[in-house]
């Protein structure tokens, strides 16, 4: 193809246009900027920072400027008196109801397709939909609530927190009184900042704590074979991160009778018998260990309980361990019995 002819077709060609405000700087159109430069569609797009309405109405997608919301034509804003749209209130079926910034229109709207497209999992499948809503849980909606002027809790804070991914993304605008107030150079860096995070933070959920929800699912599923009670859960090894998933998974799977117990073998080869909490913060436990063995050890505990190889029981009555799964096991079955029949005892 001869040089004019190249020219022609590289004419022809249209690249697209985001459009975002220019001045100061957010993380929420940052970060929307660059959840759509991954996608197939506008990786090559040029981004017009401007408030110029003209020049906005040429660009094929706004985020964050131009007072609109409406997907159909790819504008959007949160910033009209009208919008108070959440994820909930766009998708009745899912439970968060902070006000969305840019960033969270532009997850909700093209998360799904962003995600496949960095993990290859299909926009279908039941895995990436729970990493779609657990990136937005942990990741986006802090930046929504930040740009919202949304507060974690009522009344006044013990402490500032000063390294969230907002503010170190307004720590690259230019100081006030700098000389050169040029933002391009501090929103290429944020973009590339809050990328490189987001994409971090996706590998670590795709790669370590989505196997660990696998392990999790089929230790529920099969935990009759471990106990006809269905109230202890055993893992073939140690170390997997248990708590958040079990309590979503019970919730997901209609676990009737809550799970008291987990089992799973510490770095000697020896077992932990290990109390599921009442709730993620709290260290109250649905069922400690029996009060009487807390704090005794070895050949005591073995003698105390009347269960071989005992080696210890918290003093806090949350953990203990024994030598083999068989005793380990044991234990939660002993203090599951001992409560039926206070139980029992308490309702004749």
């Amino acid at each position: 193809m001869s040089s004019q002819a190249k020219k022609r077709c590289t004419d022809n060609m249209t690249v697209k246009k985001i459009g975002t405000h220019n001045g100061s700087f957010h993380c929420d159109e940052v970060l929307a900027c660059f959840f759509l430069r991954q996608l197939p569609e506008y990786k090559d797009a040029e981004i017009i920072r401007t408030r110029d309405p003209a020049k906005l109405a040429e660009c094929d997608i706004v985020v964050d400027v131009g007072g609109e919301f409406d997907p159909k034509k790819h504008r959007y804003d949160h910033h009209q008196r009208t919008f108070a749209e959440s994820f909930h209130s766009l998708f009745p079926e899912k439970p968060w109801v902070t006000k969305l910034s840019s960033a969270g229109l532009v997850y909700v709207h093209f998360g799904r397709q962003l995600l496949a497209r960095l993990t290859q999992l299909k926009e279908d499948d039941r895995q990436l939909e729970v990493l779609f809503d657990k990136l937005y849980e942990s990741f986006v909606e802090e930046v929504d609530a930040v740009d919202n002027g949304i507060s974690q809790y009522d009344g006044e804070a013990r402490y500032s927190v000063s390294s969230t991914l907002s503010a170190r993304v307004s720590h690259l605008n230019p100081c006030w009184n700098s000389k050169n107030q040029d933002t391009e150079e501090g929103f290429r860096k944020a973009m590339k900042m809050v990328g490189e995070e987001f994409l971090d933070r996706l590998d670590f959920y795709q790669t370590s704590w989505l196997p660990a929800r696998v392990v999790v699912e089929e230790a529920v599923k099969s935990r009759h074979q471990v106990d006809p009670s269905g109230e202890v859960l055993s893992f073939t090894q140690g170390g997997c991160p248990w708590k958040e998933h079990l309590f979503s998974l019970e919730e997901e799977l209609k676990v009737e009778t809550p799970i008291k117990f987990v089992l799973y073998p510490d770095q000697n080869g020896h077992w932990r018998v290990q109390c599921v909490p009442a709730g993620l913060n709290t260290f109250q436990n649905r069922l400690s260990l029996l009060e009487e063995w807390r704090g005794v050890r070895d050949e005591a505990l073995s003698e105390l309980s009347g269960i071989k190889d005992c080696i210890f029981v918290h003093a806090g009555g949350f953990i203990g361990g024994n030598k083999t799964q068989e005793g380990a096991l044991e234990m939660a079955r002993r203090t599951l019995q001992a409560a039926a029949r206070s139980n029992a005892n308490g309702s004749s």
